[in-house]
């Protein structure tokens, strides 16, 4: 709701602007290629998230993204104890790691709401330490192939979009690493202060 009196907003003042100073056109031819621009970056990317969401299929019918989630599932035991213990939820955490890993946050985005459901119940109305963990892994998740970035960058024009990997191995792994350990430390020591 907040986003919509932003977005009210700013088109207000720019009708005012534009009127005050004698630019209303130039407003108009801005707002129409401001949309025009948006369409065809929209289409432009849907082909490479096409391709690969394609490859996350592939992946899931062979059996390989499954483990890739196996994988995972011995870390994610010692990070989430609680939601370790019901194997659909490790399931659907695991999955939601893999997807982000392989920088299909629109995949892994459902399997994250999924694990957060089922690691919502019983906690009363407030997050759980755990939900909390899992809020900043999805949110930070360490990337191999950012996909979507460099399906923005492919769009955008650039010849090549995957040069940006090593700089995004380092940054994704970092944040993740300052999350859990930020989680981990207002976890322990933060509820009697707060």
């Amino acid at each position: 709701m907040a986003m919509a009196w932003v977005w009210s907003g700013m088109v207000v003042l720019s009708l005012c602007f534009g009127m005050s100073s004698g630019r209303l056109d130039a407003v108009a031819n801005a707002a129409l290629e401001g949309a025009r621009a948006a369409v065809d970056l929209s289409i432009s990317m849907a082909g490479v998230l096409c391709l690969w969401s394609g490859v996350m299929e592939v992946m899931n019918a062979c059996g390989l993204s499954e483990k890739l989630a196996g994988a995972f599932r011995p870390i994610l035991k010692r990070l989430l104890p609680e939601a370790s213990r019901d194997p659909e939820t490790l399931a659907a955490v695991s999955a939601n790691v893999s997807a982000n890993l392989l920088g299909l946050g629109n995949a892994a985005t459902p399997l994250g709401i999924r694990a957060a459901r089922r690691m919502a119940r019983g906690c009363g109305g407030t997050a759980s330490d755990e939900l909390c963990l899992l809020v900043v892994m999805n949110t930070a998740s360490i990337q191999l192939i950012p996909a979507t970035i460099a399906s923005v960058r492919a769009a955008a024009g650039c010849e090549t979009p995957f040069d940006i990997l090593p700089a995004v191995w380092m940054a994704s792994a970092l944040s993740v690493a300052a999350g859990i350990a930020a989680a981990k430390l207002l976890e322990r020591g933060g509820r009697g202060r707060w």
